[in-house]
């Protein structure tokens, strides 16, 4: 309970990335979801997929080191990850003709949901909101009907190495006040200081791909607004060694989502 009495909501700065020649704008650690859309530069090239699935690879396994700044230095990490020369290294990691084995696991999240405005003065807001699993904790409270959430989740356990949850990963250990790594990834784009779009998402791990083949959709492949959103995306978490892509099915006209 005095966890729940001292708590505070901490006010910070955005962090910036320059990806592809656009302002990257979102949070900092300990959402994860600003610096693995820096590694969108990785997968730049021919084989264009490829590339992506391993970047998303590296980035799930770079993501480990992250943690709650005020309780573990990240200022290494998230300065090289937003450094120029950081993609390049990642690029000479990934060979076009080979992928490589895997030994790290990750958590899955749900209970999301994001939503982007933008108003007639250009100012925008990119807002995502959990209580992490469905129904989060799964707790009412009497008193103000709000749904408690299990956040909890979200922090590594020293004990626990199964392929759904975190492997010990010390930055990420549970501790008072502590807050746990996020996949949250609520981004503003700006080109030339000019506002060009706004995105987010939910669905745990799948967020930070899901944004990021968004980004390259719209902003890089020219696709249409409503077609970068809806066409299909592929998955990579790291553990198990698996791409899950979205395969599309028709029926009675309407558009069924399922993986592969």
């Amino acid at each position: 309970m005095e966890d729940l009495r001292n708590y505070k909501v901490n006010v910070t700065d955005a962090m910036t990335a320059n990806v592809l020649g656009y302002t990257i704008s979102g949070m900092p650690p300990p959402s994860a979801g600003t610096l693995g859309l820096s590694m969108v530069d990785a997968a730049n090239g021919d084989l264009g997929l490829h590339r992506l699935i391993e970047a998303l690879k590296h980035m799930f396994a770079i993501r480990m080191n992250l943690g709650d700044p005020a309780f573990v230095d990240t200022h290494e990490y998230a300065s090289d990850m937003l450094s120029p020369s950081f993609a390049k290294e990642i690029q000479q990691k990934i060979f076009d003709n080979t992928t490589f084995p895997l030994e790290w696991s990750q958590l899955r999240d749900h209970g999301t949901s994001h939503f982007c405005i933008v108003d007639v003065d250009r100012n925008a807001v990119s807002m995502t909101i959990t209580v992490n699993y469905p129904f989060g904790g799964g707790v009412l409270s009497p008193s103000t009907g709000i749904v408690l959430n299990n956040e909890m989740g979200d922090f590594s356990s020293p004990t626990d190495i199964s392929p759904d949850h975190l492997p010990p990963a010390p930055s990420n250990f549970i501790e008072p006040i502590k807050r746990p790594l996020s996949s949250m990834t609520p981004i503003i784009v700006t080109k030339d200081n000019q506002l060009v779009g706004v995105l987010g998402g939910s669905g745990g791990l799948n967020i930070i791909p899901a944004v990021t083949q968004v980004f390259i959709n719209y902003f890089i492949l020219g696709m249409e607004p409503l077609a970068s959103v809806q066409s299909p995306r592929v998955y990579h978490r790291l553990i198990p060694n698996i791409v899950s892509y979205e395969n599309w099915t028709v029926i009675d006209g309407d558009h069924i989502r399922a993986f592969r």
